[in-house]
């Protein structure tokens, strides 16, 4: 008989403060372990970092991380914002940082690790947006 693991999902609403990041990744590495997929640990956390960073760096306010199954070995990661404005480069259109730029690259690590991605302005009442990526079990 198959057993079906539970679904579940986290949400860490974070502070504007620059040790923010680091403890959501932690938290990060936490549930991966308890949920039997460190494997995901280096994808997993270089999606995070991505999407908090920019969280970070380009609003005022708090930012919120949620980490949730998606489909059977797979994670799905999302970061939510206060500002409803989707930024260049997560949309259908890739930008790309001119080679001299000191920023501009984060995106576009997203969208080439993560399998799967998107992003949307939420409603006048919740406000904000929310990137999301997924990862899954790396091809042997």
């Amino acid at each position: 008989m198959a057993t079906v693991s539970p679904s579940w999902a986290y949400t860490l609403t974070l502070p504007h403060d620059p040790r923010a990041p680091g403890i959501a990744r932690a938290t990060l590495r936490t549930v991966l372990a308890a949920h039997d997929l460190a494997q995901l640990g280096p994808t997993a956390e270089l999606l995070a970092s991505e999407l908090l960073t920019n969280a970070h760096l380009h609003t005022k306010g708090p930012y919120a991380l949620r980490l949730r199954a998606a489909d059977s070995g797979r994670l799905r990661i999302g970061v939510w914002d206060s500002d409803p404005t989707v930024p260049p480069g997560f949309d259908d259109v890739p930008t790309r940082a001119a080679a001299d730029a000191e920023h501009g690259r984060g995106l576009q690590l997203v969208r080439a690790c993560a399998e799967t991605w998107g992003a949307y302005a939420l409603d006048a009442t919740r406000g904000g947006k929310l990137l999301w990526a997924e990862c899954g079990e790396p091809d042997l």
